[in-house]
């Protein structure tokens, strides 16, 4: 490799490799199975006090079938740019559904363009209801896309919710909590493909640029290229390096409003420099579009007084995408 195809970062994307115990792993079969529910949710309370991430393993998810639908992912990136582009997010409206091209979302536009390409997929309805509900786009000329894609979708809306079971009994909440604002809760498939950079890579174009996540929880399951970054309580960055059969889970805005700050919605990038394409597979839910979320009184004290107002999930979720898409933004 010559080098000038050696990727050369900017001192301010660089991650401290430390062992990866600093985002816990956390064995979550005995929280699945009920034989041991409050040592997990004893775990999972360390992790998201501290780091807001955590790798989970035994979670119940064939790595063969999760093989398969990172086979598809690459396959639906490898279509033609007309195919995709044919997909395209905005012909979806408010529901958000469908293909967005590289630099076609920015999650930190200030100071970074976005080297990814993305599809978005969700709970598939008849017409477009309102932000987050619509009818999923699917390729044509990839039929088997639709099967794994949305197979992995409804098995991941099956473990995020028995995810959030943990989270509420880590918060000395009853199991059930989040039942009753997840009655029909927003959800999004995402796969992505990120190229890889070389030459000098500075922050002003990486794969994604530092932010939050909108929600309630990410299931992310990454390939093995690496490339994610994660902020410590320190301000340090942190490389979550891939760990296979285990997916990265983490909080978004919503559970730190929850939690009023007792739970961080850590921030996060994505850096691939590897000399290969990356690929990932988030998946993001959160709660009903009218929920609302505020500090639970459990989180509240002298010490650390409520720093939140309520909000609803949608409008808040659908503000921050508003922010990144140009076909929502109001016309001047």
């Amino acid at each position: 490799m010559t080098q000038d195809l050696v990727a050369r970062l900017d001192d301010r994307l660089r991650a401290r490799r430390e062992s990866f115990d600093r985002i816990p792993v956390v064995d979550v079969a005995p929280l699945l199975d009920g034989s041991d529910k409050l040592g997990v949710a004893r775990q999972i309370r360390w992790a998201l006090s501290n780091t807001g991430f955590m790798y989970v393993k035994n979670h119940g998810i064939e790595q063969d079938f999760v093989d398969s639908v990172f086979d598809v992912t690459r396959r639906f990136f490898d279509l033609p740019m007309e195919e995709k582009m044919a997909l395209h997010v905005s012909k979806s409206g408010v529901a958000l559904r469908g293909y967005i091209e590289p630099f076609g979302e920015n999650v930190d536009p200030t100071k970074t363009k976005d080297l990814k390409e993305i599809i978005d997929l969700g709970p598939e309805r008849a017409m477009v209801e309102g932000p987050f509900f619509g009818p999923n786009p699917w390729p044509a000329s990839l039929p088997e896309f639709r099967e794994l894609a949305y197979g992995y979708h409804t098995r991941m809306v099956d473990l995020s919710k028995k995810l959030l079971k943990g989270i509420a009994l880590s918060l000395d909440l009853p199991e059930t909590f989040f039942e009753a604002l997840m009655k029909n809760p927003i959800s999004i498939q995402r796969m992505l493909h990120y190229p890889s950079q070389s030459g000098h890579v500075g922050e002003d174009i990486i794969g994604i640029g530092a932010h939050t996540d909108y929600g309630n929880l990410t299931i992310l399951a990454q390939d093995d290229v690496g490339g994610l970054q994660v902020m410590n309580r320190d301000g340090d960055w942190i490389e979550g390096t891939p760990i296979r059969g285990a997916f990265v889970i983490n909080i978004g805005d919503l559970i730190q409003k929850l939690t009023n700050d007792v739970y961080l919605a850590n921030m996060h990038r994505v850096i691939n420099t590897s000399g290969r394409e990356r690929y990932s597979i988030p998946f993001f839910i959160d709660a009903d579009f009218d929920a609302v979320i505020a500090p639970l009184p459990s989180c509240v004290s002298e010490s650390n007084p409520q720093k939140y107002q309520p909000v609803t999930c949608g409008a808040h979720k659908f503000g921050r995408f508003k922010a990144s898409y140009a076909h929502l933004k109001e016309p001047a």
